[in-house]
């Protein structure tokens, strides 16, 4: 039979569109802002000082955890010389720490190695070096793996796939069997799946529970059972999520139990079909002693039936919201701006993804495993995607607002690559989605022969359940139990390779069921690529680190600050102006330069001057600092600290003799 797809209409065109905007939100929500991000230091990478400092402060761009070894200090012969001891000094928005360094610190070169957890779970780790005096050879070596790499990464990597994955399947094949299709309930295939998305996320939330130690630690493989370690996690946010979910995981387990116990056996009652017992599939004596029910049992079988569907409903769609929180109190969504709105939001968008992919892997499931799967319950849930499809578009699209970064990050980042690829991934997905649809219409328009036979005959309970075969292909009953029951394997064997020839002999079950695996498999890359996401610094921190400069990103050149002062001492010749430029004008370390002029516009060599800065609105300095003179007139200063952008006061201090001395100020932009 040739069928000819249908003309793709309006409202097909709003769900492809609605399907477009949920998938790129998808993408764009990820994990953008999601890490923290060393973003000034004090001192600065690379600075050389005059003297030794009384501590080291590191500022970062949202808030992270540390302990007492957090940052450690060394010195050329990588022997500490911090106290061991955090500051905390965060206040007004900044996110600061600092340690305080022993005193009589030699010249020479100094290491800061530092190790933090941010605030959505990732660790983050860096170092640098300043100089007392001058530099210096250093017998310091770092370790070469990046934080929450090697080995252990890569296995807590996994782990996070395989939660997202078993998640999904759990939630969603569930969620297929409750609202699509409930006799899908007694059909084994089906009733693995859920089993597999159970297990596959209890142990990949028990591998990260274990893992989380070493993960953020010491990257060594061995403490993953480090008892001490593994209280330590069990007192942070993110070990607090894992057990919480290990014991939804409980509630989740005693839902599928009732799920495909007592509601798989009220399901098939009030199909008409009588329970068939635990080890008697495929007895045809149920459907006989189903048939003698009066009415009344009947509606009672339904009314069970709709109360118990009811119930788990409810109950499961809490377990579900409780098990997509863990993941939104200890990550991205808790971090950031509107968190407490976020959280929510990102429950609703995991609880759409899993009703989703989930039920799309029930689905390929059915197709591939079960004999037959209702017309209705195909359409029941496409219209169930369209709504899932609904709830991503909404959410993505504010986490999008709330999260994404600008377009430069699009191409000048790993994230934002990565992002790119994602997105190519995406518009395949769409294209397979809507051959998907086609294959939906004809499936509904055109019911094939070998489905109503396949219904009659009451086969969906899948080719593992040994259905009793049909009469045509029944043996002749024997009174050696051997011999009967080789017959009746042998029979079965028969009926299954029947029900396949009818199953494979629907074209329109085949182009279903062929577009889903290719819909699946491309869901299955897309999942992967976002879970590398979630471990990939976002374009919007790097750059917001590097404009701090913290940062490796390349931005956009600041303007150098130059700023002329007149100024008077009072005394012989004591008028005149001075020049002061501060290059490259922002946060970090600056170059100064200061030039003085007296009368007829010569040089003014004045035997004193000083600069302060001080920013006001932070309560800052005022930070003192005597130039160097370089020549009459002119005198300079390097690797001068600026901790925060703002509107800083600059006050200038010339003295021309030994009791004429004038202090001008002006206020300066430093970005």
């Amino acid at each position: 039979m040739t069928t000819t797809a249908p003309r793709l209409g309006t409202a097909t065109l709003l769900r492809l569109l609605l399907i477009t905007a949920a998938l790129l939100g998808t993408v764009l929500t990820g994990t953008a802002n999601a890490h923290a991000a060393l973003t000034g230091s004090n001192p600065k990478d690379g600075a050389v000082l005059a003297v030794a400092p009384k501590d080291v402060t590191l500022t970062f761009s949202e808030q992270v955890a540390l302990g007492n070894d957090s940052i450690r200090v060394l010195d050329p012969t990588s022997k500490r010389v911090d106290a061991g001891k955090l500051k905390n000094l965060s206040g007004g928005g900044v996110v600061s720490y600092g340690v305080d360094l022993n005193s009589g610190l030699a010249k020479g070169t100094y290491t800061v190695a530092w190790q933090a957890v941010s605030a959505d779970s990732h660790p983050i780790a860096g170092a640098f070096t300043f100089s007392i005096g001058a530099p210096s050879k250093t017998a310091v070596e770092l370790p070469k793996q990046e934080a929450g790499g090697g080995l252990v990464g890569a296995l807590y990597g996994i782990a996070r796939y395989a939660a997202y994955a078993g998640f999904t399947v759990m939630v969603g094949a569930a969620a297929f069997v409750l609202v699509c299709w409930p006799r899908g309930a007694g059909v084994r295939p089906v009733q693995r799946l859920v089993a597999y998305g159970w297990v596959t996320l209890t142990a990949a939330t028990l591998a990260m529970l274990l893992l989380r130690n070493p993960y953020t630690g010491s990257g060594e493989l061995g403490d993953a059972f480090d008892l001490a370690g593994l209280q330590a996690v069990l007192a942070t946010k993110t070990g607090a999520a894992l057990v919480s979910r290990l014991l939804l995981l409980g509630a989740a387990a005693l839902f599928i139990a009732v799920l495909f116990g007592a509601y798989a056996k009220r399901a098939t009652e009030a199909e008409g079909a009588a329970p068939r017992p635990a080890g008697t599939e495929g007895t045809a004596g149920g459907d006989a002693d189903d048939a003698g029910d009066d009415p009344g049992a009947a509606v009672d079988r339904a009314k069970e039936k709709q109360d118990l569907t009811f119930g788990l409903a409810v109950g499961g769609t809490v377990v579900a919201a409780g098990i997509a929180a863990t993941w939104a109190l200890s990550e991205h969504a808790s971090t950031g701006i509107q968190a407490g709105v976020a959280m929510p939001v990102d429950v609703l968008h995991l609880l759409a993804v899993a009703a989703w992919f989930g039920g799309l892997a029930t689905l390929l499931v059915a197709l591939h495993r079960a004999p037959s799967v209702d017309r209705s319950a195909v359409l029941r849930f496409s219209r169930l995607a369209f709504w899932s499809v609904v709830a991503l578009a909404a959410t993505g699209l504010y986490q999008s607002w709330r999260q994404v970064g600008s377009w430069s990050a699009l191409t000048g980042t790993s994230y934002g690559r990565l992002l790119l690829v994602k997105i190519g991934l995406v518009a395949v997905l769409v294209g397979v989605a809507w051959i998907s649809r086609r294959w939906t219409a004809r499936l509904s328009e055109h019911p094939s022969a070998s489905e109503d036979t396949l219904s009659e005959s009451g086969g969906e309970t899948g080719p593992d359940d040994r259905e009793a075969p049909s009469t045509d292909a029944a043996p002749a009953p024997s009174d050696d139990p051997v011999r009967a029951a080789q017959l009746a394997r042998q029979g079965a064997a028969v009926a299954a390779a029947a029900r396949k020839r009818l199953r494979d002999a629907d074209p329109e079950r085949s182009g279903l069921r062929r577009t889903v695996l290719a819909e699946a498999g491309v869901a299955v890359v897309l999942l992967a690529v976002t879970t590398v996401l979630t471990s990939t610094e976002p374009g919007r921190t790097e750059e917001q680190a590097a404009r701090a400069g913290g940062g490796t990103a390349q931005t956009a050149p600041s303007k150098p600050v130059d700023v002329t002062l007149p100024f008077d001492t009072g005394g012989a010749n004591g008028k005149g102006t001075a020049r002061l430029t501060i290059s490259p004008g922002r946060s970090g370390a600056n170059e100064l330069r200061l030039w003085t002029k007296g009368p007829g516009n010569r040089p003014l060599d004045a035997p004193e001057v000083k600069i302060a800065f001080t920013l006001t609105a932070e309560k800052i300095g005022p930070l003192p600092l005597v130039p160097e003179r370089v020549a009459a007139g002119h005198w300079s200063a390097s690797n001068i600290q600026i901790p925060l952008p703002g509107e800083w006061q600059v006050r200038i201090t010339v003295r021309t003799s030994d009791i004429d001395q004038t202090t001008v100020e002006k206020n300066v932009r430093i970005g």
